[in-house]
């Protein structure tokens, strides 16, 4: 029999809507006395591509990622569709405006450019793509060591036909699974292995990501 569990209290639902994400914004005052120079610069990066209203919408990553990936003629791609960039930005969406400020922003820039070094590493042939016999090292290197059933469901959802998956659907693929483990995590208090969710708690984690 199992054991019984508790419902959720107040503060497990606030982080089951907020955990998925990075860390909230930082005050504009904290950032320019606490940054690095490293930060600066990538902050006027970030200015130059969020425009005035200092935020990246979906449309603007998307047009962001292509203009990138079509300077790496080493990428396989179709492109990152509007609606893998919508997803991308869901579940970076710390304060649910439906953009990524720049600590969001930032947070997906760098595991975009951390799993891009990984795609091109486990792309052992330079095919362009990484193969089914591939992406089992590539998933964990990337920190996220699959057991066979799941690594199979996620061919099936992100690869092509022939078990092929290219760069644009590797990153999406990891970034539904660095939001969900994260997610996970932080609702497991106990470190139990478990959590226990019900279903309007369990719609509101999945549907806007």
């Amino acid at each position: 029999m199992l054991p019984s569990c508790r419902p959720l209290s107040h503060d497990r639902k606030y982080l089951l809507h907020h955990s998925c994400k990075p860390p909230p914004k930082r005050p504009l005052a904290y950032a320019s006395q606490n940054e690095t120079d490293e930060e600066r610069q990538f902050r006027k990066v970030f200015q130059q591509l969020a425009g005035d209203d200092m935020e990246v919408s979906p449309n603007e990553l998307m047009n962001i990622l292509n203009k990138i990936i079509s300077k790496h003629g080493d990428l396989k791609t179709d492109g990152f569709s509007i609606e893998s960039c919508r997803s991308m930005v869901a579940v970076m969406d710390s304060d649910s405006t439906g953009k990524l400020g720049f600590d969001e922003f930032k947070y997906l820039w760098n595991n975009i450019k951390r799993w891009q070094g990984i795609y091109k590493t486990y792309d052992a042939d330079r095919s362009g793509v990484i193969g089914s016999d591939e992406l089992t090292g590539a998933f964990k290197a990337a920190g996220f060591p699959l057991n066979d059933q799941l690594f199979q469901l996620i061919i099936r959802r992100y690869s092509d036909e022939k078990g092929n998956m290219d760069f644009d659907n590797f990153i999406g693929c990891l970034v539904r699974l660095d939001a969900m483990c994260r997610a996970f995590k932080t609702l497991d208090t106990d470190n139990n292995g478990t959590i226990k969710v019900n279903i309007q708690e369990w719609l509101q984690l999945t549907m806007y990501s």
